[in-house]
């Protein structure tokens, strides 16, 4: 089984057995990072560049740490205070940096599509951390290898994805793999959270909590993303747990053994209730944040040996 992108910038063109191998790979670097020593050489040499256009703490640390226990040199780019705030276009800031001759680029990006924009003009390998309302492949990839991990299969598995679908990419990219994998997937809230076209997902879609979430194996909330919200999506915080944020009484509705996920940050007493977030039994959530390193570290080693055989090809120039 191999892993043949250039990129990774979304889960749409991503096949079964690149998803396998990519977690396959991974599981190697849980248990590397879960031993004394937790560096690796694989990425010695090599130049990894950080981009972040949007705030963000668990995914740029993750990278961060990823990166350098490859062994990588590894920059992080205050994009707050670039050049692009002085005028500069996002093609001239990648012909910038192209001509630094980085290996690996990991941007995130308030814009839907321009982290593709991005990958047109350069040379090196892209990672898409997060771009607008479009896709967070990386979140899919650590989610899916954690769902694998804790139930022991990724295919043939109901997961009730619940809360703020329309404003998600972490949604999107986890509707695309869940699908690719012959799970079932469920999108439960509210139909003002819904997304546009929802009916063509290939998912089923419920405004009720309780038949959302009956015999699913796996629950996965969403933070509320009031920061692309223009207008009032919900009646109130408080109507909104009452109705679709997670505890034990709508817990009770899905199977015994089911697992609760959340991407982070949580809004506690919002999407979900704190004790079941921190209930060693049902949640997984920190291991979703361990699995997410062990992900971006299998992820940069394989486009890094894609990258170094795409070079080795390539004619000689002059």
């Amino acid at each position: 089984m191999t892993f043949r992108a250039s990129h990774l910038l979304g889960i749409e063109p991503l096949t079964q057995d690149d998803i396998r191998a990519l977690l396959d790979r991974a599981e190697h670097y849980v248990a590397l990072n879960r031993g004394p020593s937790k560096h690796a050489e694989v990425l010695a040499g090599m130049t990894q560049i950080n981009m972040f256009f949007e705030a963000s703490t668990r995914t740029q640390a993750s990278f961060e740490l990823a990166g350098k226990r490859l062994g990588a040199d590894v920059m992080n780019m205050s994009m707050a205070a670039s050049s692009l705030k002085k005028g500069e276009t996002l093609i001239d800031t990648a012909l910038t940096l192209n001509a630094m001759h980085p290996d690996l680029l990991v941007v995130r990006h308030p814009n839907s599509g321009a982290v593709d924009l991005l990958a047109q003009k350069v040379t090196c390998a892209v990672l898409n951390a997060g771009d607008g309302r479009h896709e967070h492949p990386t979140q899919a990839l650590l989610d899916a290898l954690t769902i694998r991990r804790a139930r022991g299969r990724l295919h043939r598995l109901t997961v009730a994805i619940c809360g703020d679908i329309a404003h998600s990419r972490v949604a999107r990219s986890n509707i695309l793999l869940l699908g690719k994998m012959e799970n079932r997937v469920r999108l439960v809230g509210p139909p003002t959270l819904m997304p546009a076209g929802v009916a063509d997902f290939g998912v089923e879609v419920f405004d009720d909590m309780r038949a959302g979430l009956e015999g699913a194996d796996v629950v996965m909330m969403l933070r509320l993303q009031k920061e692309r919200m223009d207008g009032a999506f919900i009646p109130s915080e408080r109507e909104y747990y009452h109705r679709f944020g997670l505890d034990a009484e709508k817990l009770a509705h899905a199977r015994e053994d089911a697992i609760v996920m959340h991407p982070g940050p949580m809004n506690r007493g919002v999407e979900i209730d704190g004790t079941l977030a921190d209930d060693i039994n049902r949640s997984v959530i920190q291991e979703q944040v361990e699995m997410g390193v062990a992900v971006r570290m299998a992820a940069m080693e394989l486009l890094a040996e894609n990258l170094q055989l795409a070079r080795e090809e390539a004619p000689p120039h002059g």
